[in-house]
């Protein structure tokens, strides 16, 4: 028990540390800087037979993205969920096929070209004729989390590098670099009883764009 609490701890630390020393944004993006449009839907939950317990559960957001820069653009997406418990939750890990079949499912009257993050084309092609609707989608995460935040990056081309404030080069005694992009930042809250994981409601608290 002490062990995950300093574990816990320790991390926390170098979270706050990396919170502290990041940059923001730019306003004013310089020439070259691209950022584009997104739109998005809020955390829902799909449940689908097997498993432990006889089902297994998901939650996903669906997200459209619109290149209004000028130019054809190069997509690397990553989406974290992260916990208030500080549990990381990668998007797509332990995701089948199955689980996005049935979102689209659910979804096909109104997003009919829906398309899963790890099948997205690594372009999205200037005008709004060519956007894309994304479906993220996560393992269901610690059931004792009071809320959560999602981080969505690749949707801007704008970078930053900032010192590690813990890690240290061996070879030049000097802090690793971090290298940072231009993030999309929503915060949730979840408000309901835990133990009723399906009546969970999901709150929206603050959203903004971050480096990370």
């Amino acid at each position: 028990m002490k062990r995950h609490l300093l574990y816990g701890t320790v991390l926390a630390s170098v979270v706050a540390g990396l919170c502290l020393a990041a940059p923001r944004p730019a306003i004013v993006q310089r020439p070259g800087q691209w950022t584009m449009e997104v739109r998005y839907e809020h955390p829902q939950q799909m449940v689908l037979p097997g498993g432990p317990g006889g089902e297994s559960r998901f939650w996903y957001m669906i997200v459209t993205v619109t290149n209004r820069t000028g130019q054809d653009a190069d997509f690397y997406p990553k989406c974290d969920l992260l916990t208030d418990t500080f549990q990381i939750v990668p998007a797509g890990r332990g995701v089948t096929p199955a689980v996005f079949q049935a979102i689209k499912e659910r979804h096909q009257g109104q997003y009919p070209f829906l398309e899963s993050l790890q099948a997205v084309g690594n372009r999205v092609l200037e005008g709004e004729d060519n956007a894309k609707d994304i479906a993220i989608i996560w393992q269901d995460f610690d059931t004792q989390a009071l809320g959560f935040k999602v981080f969505i990056s690749g949707l801007s081309n704008e970078t930053a590098v900032i010192p590690h404030p813990v890690a240290v080069d061996a070879a030049t005694g000097r802090p690793v670099p971090v290298y940072l992009r231009k993030t999309l930042e929503l915060a949730y809250a979840l408000r309901g009883d835990p133990g009723l994981r399906s009546s969970v409601e999901v709150v929206p608290k603050d959203h903004g764009w971050v480096m990370r």
